[in-house]
Parts: C-alpha cells; sequence; structure tokens
C-alpha cells in the first residue's frame, strides 16, 4: 500500500503539470512496483496477465492478438491503490483507464485502438462492497460490484426496497451509473443515475474526493457523462427505492403472421403513455415480436391496464404471473420462473461469443409501412434483433440537462444487437452488415440533428478520438461528432467540466471527453 508521505508528494507533483508528462513506460511499472504490494500489479510479462485480462471482457471481437491491451493491470482493492496508479500515470505519462464490468460495448475500458501510446488499467473488480442501510433507505455500492449483486444485497436485507438498473446482472455498476442506467423501472423511479446521491472518485491529481469535494459541476458530470473522463469513481450512494411485495410480469409472443406490425405500429402511442407503473418493451427477431412487461402490483391490475389501454395486444390472465421484485430481476434476466437468487451473484466466464451494438432514439411514431419492410431484414444472413424501451412517466418529467444524459423526452430507445459464435471473417462481416444496415435503413425515422445515442451503448461508428494526439486544444471540436449524438447540448458543459477537473486530459480514451479551452 502506498505510504501517506508518497500520496503528499505525488499530489504536489501532479498539481505543478499542466500538460502531460513525456511518456516513461519503465518509470511508471517501477513507480507501482515501489508503491504497491504484490499480486496487485500484471505487466504484459505476467504468467496471469492473459487471464486477468480476459476474466472481465464480455465480448470476443476484442481478445485477438492484433488487439492493442494495456501495459500493466492493477487490480485495485482499495481506493489507495487507484489514487497509486494515477499519480504514477501522470507523473510518467501513462494515461489510466477504468474497468468495472467489462461491458463497455467497444472494449475501451480494457482495450485501445492505437498501439503507439501505452495505457494501464485499473481493474475495481474486487472493489465489490455493498452496504445496505434499511432505515435510509440507502446503499453504499463499490463500482466493481455488477448490477447482480446490488440487487441481490438489497433483497437479502429488504423484501420491499429495490433499484431501478439494467436487467443485465453481470453488468458493472461503474460503467452503468456513468452512462446514466436504464432499466424496467424507469418509468416509475427514472434513470439509475438519477438516485446517486454520493459518491467517492480519485481525480487526475490522485485525490479521493466524495461530492461535497468534487463539486456541483463535476457530480453532474459523473452521473451520465460516461466512464473514464472525469476521474475513477471507486464507490457511490444510492437511493433505494419502495417496491411492493408482489409485481406482475408477462412474456407473449406475436409473430409477423398474428398482426406484429400493426402492434408494433400502436405499441408506439400506447407504451410511453401507460401509467407509470408499468413498462412494455418489445423484442423483435426473427418473424416474431415478443411483448415483456412489468407492473408494480399485482395481475389484476396488469390485465386490467392492457385490456383499456391496449387490447389489441390480447392479455390474459393466464399470460400473467405475481412474484416478488427479485423473482422479477431474475425473470427478466433468465427468462424464467423458479430461479435461484444466488445466480445474480454469477458474474459470468470467459466470453463466449462476438457482438456490434447500435442505439437510436424515437420521437415520432414509425410508421406501419415501415415495421411491414423491416420484417424482411430479419431473415438476412447474420440477422440479429432489436429491443425497444419505452420512455415516459417519469423519463418525460425530468428536465434533459437535469444529467448528462438529454434523451428522456424521446418516445422509446431502440437498440440494435448483432452476436455471432463463429469467428471467421464472413461471419463477421454478415453480422456487421446486418446491424450496420439496418441502422441505416432506419435513419429517416429516428432522433436528427443531430441523430441520437446511447452512451451506455458505447459505438466507434460514431467517430472516435486521436488517443495519441497531444494537441489538446482541438481536441474538442473532433470530439464533437460523436460527443453531441450522446450528450446534445450537454456535451459543451461537459467538456467545460473537463477543463476545471482534468485539463491535461490524462483521463483519455477513444470517447473521452475532451476539455473546452
Amino acid at each position: 500500500m502506498a505510504t501517506a508521505s508518497f500520496l503528499f508528494a505525488l499530489l504536489a507533483v501532479s498539481i505543478a503539470i499542466c500538460t502531460a508528462a513525456p511518456t516513461n513506460t519503465t518509470g511508471f511499472v517501477s513507480c507501482l512496483a515501489d508503491h504497491l504490494t504484490p499480486g496487485i500489479v500484471y505487466t504484459q510479462a505476467s504468467d496471469s496477465y492473459p487471464s486477468v485480462l480476459e476474466f472481465s471482457i464480455k465480448n470476443l471481437r476484442f481478445v485477438t492478438p492484433a488487439t492493442p491491451t494495456p501495459l500493466v493491470i492493477v487490480k485495485a482493492t482499495h481506493a489507495s491503490h487507484v489514487q497509486v496508479a494515477v499519480r504514477c500515470g501522470v507523473a510518467h505519462g501513462v494515461r489510466v483507464r477504468p474497468l468495472s464490468g467489462g461491458h463497455d460495448y467497444e472494449g475501451l475500458s480494457y482495450r485501445s485502438i492505437d498501439a503507439a501510446c501505452p495505457f494501464a488499467v485499473v481493474d475495481l473488480a474486487a472493489m465489490r462492497a455493498i452496504r445496505v442501510d434499511v432505515r435510509t433507505k440507502s446503499a453504499w455500492v463499490d463500482s466493481g460490484a455488477t448490477l447482480g449483486e446490488l440487487y441481490y444485497g438489497i433483497a437479502n436485507k429488504s423484501a420491499r426496497l429495490g433499484f431501478p438498473g439494467g436487467v443485465g446482472p453481470t453488468v458493472g455498476v461503474g460503467g452503468h451509473l456513468s452512462g446514466g442506467g436504464f432499466g424496467l423501472m424507469m418509468r416509475k423511479h427514472g434513470l439509475a443515475a438519477d438516485h446517486v446521491v454520493d459518491a467517492v472518485l480519485v481525480d487526475a491529481q490522485g485525490r479521493l474526493l466524495d461530492r461535497a469535494g468534487m463539486g456541483k459541476d463535476h457530480f453532474w458530470a459523473i452521473r451520465g457523462g460516461g466512464g473514464g473522463s472525469f476521474g475513477v469513481v471507486v464507490s457511490w450512494k444510492l437511493r433505494l427505492v419502495r417496491v411492493p411485495a408482489t409485481v406482475a410480469v408477462f412474456t407473449v409472443h406475436r409473430p409477423r403472421n398474428r398482426s406484429a406490425s400493426d402492434l408494433l405500429t400502436k405499441w408506439q402511442h400506447v407504451a410511453p403513455a401507460l401509467p407509470r407503473d408499468v413498462i412494455l418493451r418489445v423484442v423483435v427477431q426473427n418473424q416474431d415480436a415478443q411483448f415483456e412487461s412489468l407492473y408494480l402490483g399485482r395481475c389484476a391490475g396488469h390485465v386490467a391496464t392492457m385490456g383499456r389501454t391496449f387490447p389489441e395486444l390480447g392479455v390474459t390472465r393466464k399470460d400473467c404471473i405475481e412474484m416478488s421484485w427479485i423473482e422479477s430481476v431474475l425473470y427478466f434476466a433468465f427468462y424464467g420462473t423458479g430461479k435461484p437468487a444466488a445466480l445474480l451473484l454469477d458474474r459470468g466466464s470467459k466470453p463466449d461469443r462476438y457482438f456490434k451494438a447500435k442505439s437510436d432514439f424515437v420521437h415520432e411514431p414509425i410508421p406501419r409501412r415501415v415495421w411491414e419492410s423491416t420484417w424482411s431484414w430479419f431473415l438476412k444472413d447474420g440477422a440479429g434483433l432489436l429491443i425497444l424501451d419505452p420512455y415516459g412517466g417519469k423519463m418525460g418529467r425530468v428536465s434533459p440537462s437535469a444529467t448528462p444524459f438529454p434523451h428522456r423526452r424521446a418516445l422509446y430507445n431502440v437498440q440494435y444487437y448483432g452476436f455471432w459464435w463463429d469467428n471467421g471473417t464472413e461471419a463477421s462481416e454478415q453480422h456487421m452488415g446486418w446491424i450496420r444496415g439496418l441502422h441505416q435503413e432506419m435513419e429517416p425515422y429516428v432522433s436528427k440533428n443531430p441523430r441520437g445515442a446511447s452512451v451506455n451503448y458505447k459505438d466507434l461508428d460514431l467517430g472516435a478520438n486521436d488517443y495519441c494526439d497531444s494537441d489538446v486544444a482541438n481536441s474538442y471540436e473532433k470530439a464533437r461528432v460523436w460527443g453531441e449524438p450522446y450528450f446534445k447540448a450537454n456535451f459543451e458543459r461537459l467538456a467545460l467540466v473537463k477543463s476545471m477537473v482534468d485539463p491535461s486530459d490524462f483521463f483519455r480514451n477513444e470517447q473521452s471527453i475532451p476539455p473546452l479551452r
């Protein structure tokens, strides 16, 4: 562990640095070795380096010999380890990237596009403590914990508390909250980041700051401005939400030949206008529309609501299942009932598939003829799936500038996914071509000027920073091409915050926020 004298000495050095220090990889590795205990630092020469690197990677696209990987991985178990990594990086010109769950869709938390400029990773997976306070309805959770671990920890303390995060249990808390984070209770409670009430962060000077220490603008930026730009958040304080003792769920399939196009067209009007206690999302795949719903109440209310607002869907009492909130988490994560809650603690194994994802926001209902023509895309080789998540409710009642996430007024979000298990070039081209082709086809019907995208669904097709470029002064204009789709008018404020808290752009990757000079 770093000594206090070392931390204070490096603090003085880092304050004096206004531009990036010349890169000295040998000095950086020596600095880490001098101030961290054995078993924390893994260099590319370490026998365990490959397994440590792959532990959190979820996408086989980035497990190749050609992928530029970190010079060093620091397996932090304490905030002081993060401080040491940052201060050694500042002193020796080696940038640091934080890694929590490894679900960054472009792998920017653990890989680079350009091998010419070395970087290090601070892996937070071992920092996963969860402390739930039922009395104050709050929880402190470390960035390395997964959403599944968080949900499990809450449920173990109270059956009447929950958290409005995402569906994927292996997603890291740090990355999810950093991008805003939406889930099945967002229409009732808003984004996951809306419920962050405090945080502890290591800044670009290696200081440990809480909400009061970082200030209003810095705290605003970390709750949706994307990970890896404003420091390394090591823990978050969350406001939990009340959940009923019983919730209701259903999943119904409506194939194309059973009016799926008509139902999708009507769904666009119905789903965003439903009561806040219910969400009705759609998964479109093959020639089928799968309607999935969570209702914060019993089946009688759920079926009645569907019958009143969307009778065409034909939901009956037989379709509806009652369960506890934590059982509903398992239901949507693993598609079934009777699953043990301990499944939420499984962080997954080595990556087993390749995938590409993109996102869109829809503000005006898409015509029926477009939905009808879209079915042909799901007959192509390499076809993937679409997920449609409706907004409205609480989402539409919060200002788009309340946090960096600006897309709250959309009708719904569209997620495009392509998955494949064959590492051949032909398979990759088919699947990548499918997702990019359908995304292009949808351009006339989604948000414009700019066409929106979710930073929780990173997409390098939008553009990238030149990671090795030392010209900080021009980086803002270059980054607007991808930054404004993610953040719209909030991008400028994020860049201004960056210029205050990290003017030398130490926390930098191919889609990190640049300083605005």
